[in-house]
């Protein structure tokens, strides 16, 4: 039944290679871990169905190559998105370290000032840490973005972020209610400052 799904909402999940964004993907999609996934090529594309709050939003999550090659398909990866996750491992400190290029690359691509930004640190199953929470947080509350961690192999957080991101989004009603209506975007974003992101850094 697609007649009681009151919109459908672009997010994108960014990040180096290797972080573990397509095995967060898999796991809210399909409930299933694969430890031998191999890298994405180009792009991939999931769409579910997650109700919030009685509301249903059909969900078209863009899952990216995070390899330098495959940079060429970004500026249509991100028009008209929403809401997007970006991912960094918490045993790879340069997978962290790299966030900054990804937040600029979103800035540059990215067509709406509002869209909602989740930042995940993945992988928190594995032994040797190289961050802790408190600095994903920092990083998360300095760049106006949501904050969890997760382990897509146990299932940790991984139904939150989405969840999390999709409540965002729909608390925001600039960034859906008039897709699809023509030229009527203009007024919602009259009070939205370049480059702000509407404050969002809860999830303390």
């Amino acid at each position: 039944m697609e007649d009681d799904v009151l919109t459908t909402l672009k997010i994108l999940i960014i990040g180096e290679s290797g972080v573990g964004k397509s095995s967060l993907l898999l796991r809210f999609t399909d409930d299933t871990f694969d430890p031998e996934l191999a890298a994405t090529i180009g792009v991939d594309f999931k769409v579910k169905t997650l109700t919030i709050d009685g509301n249903r939003a059909k969900l078209a999550i863009w899952d990216t190559a995070g390899q330098e090659r495959f940079r060429t398909l970004t500026p249509s990866y991100y028009r008209g998105a929403q809401g997007v996750i970006l991912v960094y491992d918490v045993t790879r400190r340069d997978t962290f370290a790299k966030l900054d290029n990804w937040l600029n690359e979103l800035e540059t691509y990215c067509t709406r000032n509002d869209l909602v930004k989740m930042l995940v640190g993945n992988k928190i199953d594995k032994e040797g840490h190289e961050l802790d929470r408190s600095e994903g947080l920092k990083f998360a509350r300095k760049h106006s973005m949501l904050f969890i961690e997760a382990s897509a192999k146990t299932r940790d957080g991984v139904q939150c972020a989405f969840e999390e991101l999709v409540e965002k989004i729909l608390q925001t009603p600039g960034l859906w209610e008039s897709e699809g209506r023509g030229g009527v975007r203009l007024a919602d974003d009259e009070d939205v400052a370049p480059g702000s992101c509407g404050g969002y850094c809860s999830l303390v």
